[in-house]
């Protein structure tokens, strides 16, 4: 699943760098989508995404499995979350994508969609041997993540194919960290 994950994301990136063939479907979808829906409903799915948001959730659930003893698990979810910006940033320099409703460039990939996923999805995974029904945690996280991609393309914050990017990116991020904390299961 990872190199699926990782092989569509460097697929959409050559497409990004080289100008190719999917820009020009991406750029009519995102800029037929950028405007509808509610702006206030958008703006809040948009900010589900923000590192002030994201982050304090994933924080409560470290907090969580730390204190239950999944300490192995806390610190892998921690650097997964570190690996978001030493990932994002660099690639949002290298392809230098501009957005929707701007000039302005950086855009790919959805920082935002990668933040939120990883966020949501390690605390998923971090709370699900806690709670009786774990699909619940799973369930949210995908959500909150579906949530956010949503508001930001509709608020014209990015590409459809920068939101799918993020997704593709997180993916891997959270397949490692699931792969990385599944030898030591914490008690229940």
């Amino acid at each position: 699943m990872a190199g699926a994950l990782l092989a569509l994301f460097l697929v959409i990136t050559w497409q990004v760098l080289a100008d190719g063939p999917l820009l020009d479907p991406d750029e009519r979808l995102g800029l037929e989508l950028a405007g509808r829906g509610p702006a206030p409903l958008s703006d809040l799915f948009a900010d589900l995404g923000n590192m002030q948001v994201a982050v304090p959730v994933l924080a409560c659930a470290v907090l969580v499995a730390w204190f239950r003893g999944a300490r192995r698990a806390a610190v892998c979810a921690v650097l997964t979350m570190a690996a978001v910006p030493a990932l994002v940033v660099p690639l949002k320099l290298w392809t230098d994508r501009q957005g929707p409703l701007t000039e302005a460039t950086g855009y790919y990939p959805s920082g935002h969609t990668t933040t939120a996923m990883v966020a949501y999805g390690a605390a998923a995974l971090l709370l699900a041997p806690y709670l009786r029904r774990s699909w619940v945690t799973l369930a949210a996280a995908v959500l909150l993540t579906a949530a956010t991609s949503v508001g930001l393309v509709l608020r014209g914050y990015h590409w459809p194919l920068d939101v799918v990017a993020g997704w593709c990116l997180s993916g891997v991020l959270l397949l490692a960290l699931r792969a990385g904390t599944r030898s030591g299961q914490p008690p229940k």
